[in-house]
C-alpha cells in the first residue's frame, strides 16, 4: 500500500473514532417529546408507561444552577405520569428515575466513562433549550429519586426525590389471615388480619 494511502486511510479513522466520541453523550438527545421505543424492564420504581395510559402529565424544568424544579414529586402507586423535562439551560441535562443508591452507582460509572452512551425510558437526555419526555408507569410504591447524571451535575446537587404512595388500605407486605362464614348460603367476612414479615 503507498505510504500517503495509509497515512490517509490512518487520518480518516482517527478523524471518525473523534466524530464518533464527540456525538456520544453529550450531543446526543434520548426520549425526544413522542418517542418511549426502548426496552422495557421492571425496575424497583416502576416500568415504562404507554402513552395512552397516562392519568397525569407533570412537568420538571432543568436549569444551569444544577437544580430540578420541582425537585419532589408525589405520586400514586399504579399511576402513569407523563414527565415533560424542560431544559431551560444553556447545558445539556438529563432526568434519570431511579433509587438513591443506583442513580449514586450510576452517577460514579459516569465519572469514570463520561461519554459513555446510554439510555432506556427511565431517562431522558435533553439538549440546551429543548424538551424531552418520559412516560412511567409508578407500579411500586415507595421512596425513589431523580438525577443529572451528566458528569459533574449529580455531585453538584442535582437530584431530586419521589414519593410513590400505596394506595390507602393496601396490604403490599406481609400475609393477611380473614375469618369466614357462610350466612344463608353465601361467605361472609367477619375480620381480616394483617400478619406482618
Amino acid at each position: 500500500m503507498p505510504h500517503s494511502l495509509t497515512i490517509k486511510l490512518i487520518a480518516a479513522c482517527a478523524m471518525l473514532h473523534w466524530a464518533t466520541a464527540s456525538f456520544s453523550h453529550e450531543n446526543h438527545v434520548r426520549n425526544p417529546v413522542g418517542s418511549n421505543a426502548m426496552n422495557v424492564e421492571q425496575k424497583d420504581w416502576g416500568i415504562a408507561g404507554e402513552a395512552q395510559a397516562v392519568q397525569r402529565t407533570l412537568t420538571i424544568r432543568m436549569r444551569d444552577n444544577m437544580r430540578f424544579t420541582p425537585a419532589h414529586l408525589e405520586v400514586k402507586q399504579g399511576e402513569t405520569v407523563r414527565l415533560i423535562v424542560n431544559n431551560s439551560g444553556k447545558l445539556l441535562h438529563e432526568l434519570v428515575i431511579g433509587s438513591p443508591q443506583a442513580l449514586a452507582e450510576h452517577a460514579e460509572q459516569m465519572l469514570k466513562f463520561p461519554t459513555m452512551e446510554h439510555g432506556s425510558p427511565d431517562m431522558a437526555h435533553v439538549a440546551a433549550r429543548k424538551t424531552g419526555e418520559i412516560v412511567w408507569h409508578f407500579n411500586r410504591a415507595g421512596d425513589f429519586a431523580f438525577a443529572c447524571l451528566i458528569p459533574g451535575h449529580y455531585q453538584a446537587g442535582m437530584t431530586g426525590t419521589i414519593r410513590v404512595s400505596a394506595p390507602s388500605g393496601d396490604m403490599t407486605d406481609g400475609e393477611v389471615r380473614f375469618r369466614a362464614e357462610q350466612i344463608k348460603g353465601a361467605f361472609v367476612v367477619m375480620s381480616i388480619e394483617k400478619i406482618t414479615p
